[in-house]
C-alpha cells in the first residue's frame, strides 16, 4: 500500500507542478499561453490518473481525458459532473503545440482552462482525502 500511495502522491505532485507551470507561463508582458494551456490539460490528466491508480483501475497509456473520466465515473458517479471539463481541456494536449492557423489561445480561453484545471485538481484532492481518511 505504501508504494501505491507514493505513486498516487507523485501523480498529484506532477499535476500540481503542471498547474503552477501554467500560472508562471501566463504571467508577465509576454506570456506563453500556448504552453500554459497545455499544462492545464496535463494537470487534469495527471490528477485523474493518480486517482485511478489509487482505485487500482488500470488504464492504457493515453492522453484521452474523456476516456479516463469515463473509467473514473464507473467507480465514482461524481465524475459524470466533470465530462464538460474533460471536453474543454482534452484538445489542449495537442492544440497550439504545433504550427497552425491559430498559434495560441486567447487570454479568456486560457483563464477558463486554468479555472477548470484548478477546480478539477481540488476535486481529486478532496476525494482522495476522504478516501484516505475512511476506515
Amino acid at each position: 500500500m505504501d508504494a501505491k500511495r507514493a505513486l498516487v502522491r507523485n501523480w498529484l505532485k506532477k499535476a500540481r507542478r503542471d498547474l503552477l507551470s501554467a500560472k508562471r507561463l501566463a504571467r508577465g508582458n509576454d506570456p506563453y499561453l500556448d504552453t500554459a494551456i497545455y499544462h492545464c490539460q496535463q494537470c487534469v490528466e495527471k490528477s485523474l490518473k493518480g486517482w485511478l491508480v489509487y482505485q487500482d483501475q488500470s488504464f492504457e497509456k493515453t492522453h484521452d481525458i474523456r476516456l479516463l473520466v469515463t473509467l473514473a465515473s464507473e467507480i465514482e458517479p461524481k465524475f459524470t459532473e466533470w465530462f464538460d471539463v474533460a471536453e474543454q481541456v482534452a484538445p489542449y494536449a495537442t492544440a497550439y503545440r504545433y504550427p497552425g492557423e491559430i498559434l495560441e489561445p486567447t487570454q479568456e480561453e486560457f483563464q477558463q482552462a486554468l479555472k477548470s484545471a484548478s477546480k478539477f485538481y481540488d476535486f481529486i484532492c478532496r476525494l482522495l482525502l476522504i478516501e484516505l481518511s475512511s476506515p
